[in-house]
């Protein structure tokens, strides 16, 4: 590397610099500077050769484009959760969230400006929802930005998101005598509402694994039930744990699927040669619950709750805990 100055024929100084880049190649840059002095002009071509052996400043990447909220909303439900083949409830439970709660809210904004102010935003206008539901809320949220995280749309979470705290439920339940009584108003109805009350009471099974509870799965030699399949809104799926279970059924609830047994269809609760729906069992459980006492509470309890399955004071019968043995 070298620098030479010498004077320009028509004035002013010539400045020469000579020198080798990193790969070895050789390379020469002649100017001609208008200054007085030859001290000046080799400063100039010291500053030069510096400036020419510098390395080359790579480019700045294009700034990624990030979608708002609202737009990667239908993503995140076809690419994650209908591709992972989620339970059809368990979508419309996330396009339900995203409908009315994060979408009016923080739909218009890109998703790596989703900052902790905002989800506390969001906390405050579910005050007056139950704590599961804001959970749930935030728990949806939690997982479309780690999605967005995996998928490369963003570069990391933008906020951090704590769920609210949750106190434990009082639960509700049937004693022997209001549970008979239940029984006998159920058996008053017609048989399929004396077999939803035994199966919920009896068996332990939910609303949907009733409705999808087939002649296949009953096998009476040995008292026992397969519970492997549930259905929602008129799909099946599997159970809530994703496992087949298998029951062992009291001789009343064997006793009334004997009697029961019909070839009008593959199900076991039929009505017309057509399943019945959620609906239809939640009514049926509603006209027997009209003559039978209401569910109390554990002690400490001001009143009995109501449960969340059939919303009628008979509850749920499927979820209600039963103070009587399974293998009576």
């Amino acid at each position: 590397m070298s620098v030479r100055v010498t004077p320009y024929h028509r004035g002013g100084w010539e400045v020469d610099v000579r020198f080798i880049l990193p790969d070895g190649r050789r390379r020469r840059d002649r100017k001609k500077v208008s200054v007085t002095s030859r001290s000046a002009a080799r400063r100039w071509g010291n500053a030069r050769e510096r400036e020419l052996l510098k390395p080359p400043v790579a480019p700045a990447p294009p700034r990624k484009e990030v979608p708002t909220l609202a737009d990667f909303a239908g993503r995140f439900l076809n690419g994650y959760a209908r591709a992972n083949r989620q339970k059809p409830s368990g979508i419309a439970a996330k396009e339900t969230i995203l409908r009315l709660h994060l979408v009016p809210l923080l739909g218009r904004q890109t998703l790596d400006t989703i900052t902790n102010e905002d989800v506390q935003r969001l906390k405050l206008r579910l005050g007056t929802k139950a704590p599961k539901t804001v959970n749930n809320v935030l728990a949806t949220l939690r997982r479309l930005l780690s999605v967005a995280v995996e998928w490369g749309v963003i570069d990391g979470m933008p906020c951090t998101i704590r769920q609210v705290k949750v106190s434990c439920p009082v639960m509700s339940f049937h004693d022997f005598d209001a549970f008979e009584q239940l029984v006998a108003a159920a058996q008053a109805v017609d048989a399929n509402t004396y077999l939803i009350v035994l199966l919920g009471g009896e068996a332990g099974l939910r609303c949907g694994e009733m409705m999808a509870l087939e002649w296949p799965d009953v096998d009476l030699g040995k008292r026992q039930l397969r519970i492997c399949r549930s259905e929602w809104h008129g799909q099946v799926t599997g159970t809530k744990g994703g496992r087949t279970r298998y029951v062992e059924m009291t001789r009343r609830l064997a006793s009334a699927l004997q009697e029961h047994r019909h070839l009008r269809g593959p199900r076991v609760l039929m009505d017309q040669g057509r399943s019945l729906s959620q609906k239809m069992v939640q009514n049926r459980v509603r006209r027997a619950a009209l003559h039978a006492p209401e569910p109390r509470c554990d002690e400490g309890c001001d009143q009995a709750p109501r449960s969340a399955g059939f919303g009628s004071r008979g509850g749920d019968i499927g979820e209600t805990k039963k103070t009587r043995s399974v293998s009576c």
